[in-house]
């Protein structure tokens, strides 16, 4: 009886233990370099969640990618649950075209747009380089292929008719080993997408003078006209240690993406986490200063997913059309 008893207690406590009342369903977002904006971006909106996994269900993990490109790619496989992706990404995945020419992904789905991302050009001072056209004969670093900043970088030099025969040196590696390339004379300038200030651009400004290059022209306009995801922007003198000047670039928005078969009740409670906590998420990073909860809705070059309009229907933010 004893022993009876026993095994019958283990397997109340088992069943306790599998009761759907401790289930948690858990999600990973996907991010990029952990020097950027989207690694701390993923992880505040992990430990939001995570907060309250006990009410939610949900257990968030934050990881750090490749960035846009590979975070789309892997919410295709199925192997991220979400990721943060520049617009253009987004867009150009949704839609089969760049690097994902003739494979659409109609599933990707937006959840909100973040914050505005600017592209850095950043070099050394003393490396004479004034323009994009100064580019020629330089070493630069256009980042990894298959991230958001690489897409961008080759649209820019595209759109100059830069190529990649035209440099010293092309150099492939993650912006969060460009200020160490940098320091190191290994490079010349490297590109960089992303939401301003960052820690990567602080870094090298306190190894090395550097400059950020003014992107604007012509060119420019072109690229806006073909794609009306890109929008100018300015980086303030203000951000960095040794740029006298505020820099006028492009940029698109970082968007938190999902696919259209993530459980949509996972994906409203994530979205009304941010909205219920959206003074503590803006505190975050200064890239965040001027956002709004309805800029949140800005920039989504892709359909929504169910979850996330309710979530914004619920705060009010989206008015159904009569």
């Amino acid at each position: 009886m004893k022993i009876f008893l026993s095994f019958l207690a283990r397997g109340v406590a088992v069943s306790l233990f599998f009761s759907p009342l401790f289930a948690l369903d858990f999600v990973s977002i996907g991010t990029a370099a952990v020097t950027g904006t989207y690694y701390p971006t993923g992880g505040a909106i992990c430990r939001m969640v995570n907060a309250r996994k006990d009410k939610l269900g949900i257990q968030c993990n934050v990881e750090s990618t490749g960035g846009s490109v590979y975070n789309v790619n892997m919410i295709n496989n199925h192997e991220l649950d979400l990721g943060i992706a520049q617009s253009d990404t987004a867009y150009q995945a949704y839609n089969g075209e760049g690097v994902f020419e003739g494979k659409p992904i109609k599933s990707l789905r937006s959840v909100i747009a973040i914050y505005p991302e600017l592209l850095a050009l950043v070099v050394k001072k003393d490396a004479n380089i004034k323009s994009i056209a100064d580019l020629k004969d330089k070493k630069i670093n256009v980042d990894v292929p298959g991230s958001g900043t690489r897409m961008s970088s080759d649209l820019v030099l595209q759109a100059y008719g830069i190529k990649y025969d035209d440099l010293a040196l092309v150099n492939e590696l993650k912006s969060s080993e460009a200020p160490t390339t940098l320091q190191d004379n290994k490079v010349d300038g490297y590109f960089f997408m992303v939401g301003h200030p960052t820690a990567n651009i602080k870094d090298a400004a306190n190894s090395v003078a550097i400059d950020l290059v003014n992107i604007e022209g012509p060119e420019v306009d072109a690229i806006i006209a073909a794609h009306p995801y890109y929008a100018p922007g300015i980086i303030s003198k203000e951000f960095y240690k040794g740029v006298q000047h505020d820099t006028k670039s492009i940029g698109v928005k970082a968007v938190l993406v999902s696919s259209q078969d993530i459980d949509e009740t996972i994906i409203y409670n994530i979205t009304k986490t941010i909205l219920d906590n959206f003074e503590a998420f803006k505190e975050i990073h200064p890239a965040y200063k001027s956002i709004t909860k309805e800029s949140l809705l800005g920039g989504l070059s892709i359909p929504q997913h169910p979850g996330a309009l309710r979530a914004f229907k619920e705060a009010g933010l989206i008015v159904d059309k009569k």
